[in-house]
């Protein structure tokens, strides 16, 4: 079995957020938590909760972001 982005998931405070999301995209949310479960041997009861770890991961792993992030930070500091 392929390796899954995301591993288990975190327990962090939430902060609540309502998204709507296309059929397609929420068909796809559980069939990857059912993946999950299996690769993990964790149940996910809520696929709801993998979207925060995807949206991390994405994030972290997008280099135009990290570049943005890397200037915000520069020219915040260079204020100081």
């Amino acid at each position: 079995m392929a390796k899954l982005k995301i591993g288990a998931l975190p327990n962090d405070k939430p902060v609540r957020v309502t998204v709507e999301l296309p059929a397609a995209v929420h068909r796809d949310l559980v069939a990857y938590a059912g993946a999950l479960a299996r690769e993990t041997g964790q149940p996910v009861d809520d696929p709801s909760k993998l979207i925060a770890p995807m949206l991390m991961r994405f994030m972290a792993t997008d280099r135009g972001f990290a570049k943005s992030r890397r200037a915000a930070h520069s020219a915040v500091a260079g204020d100081g």
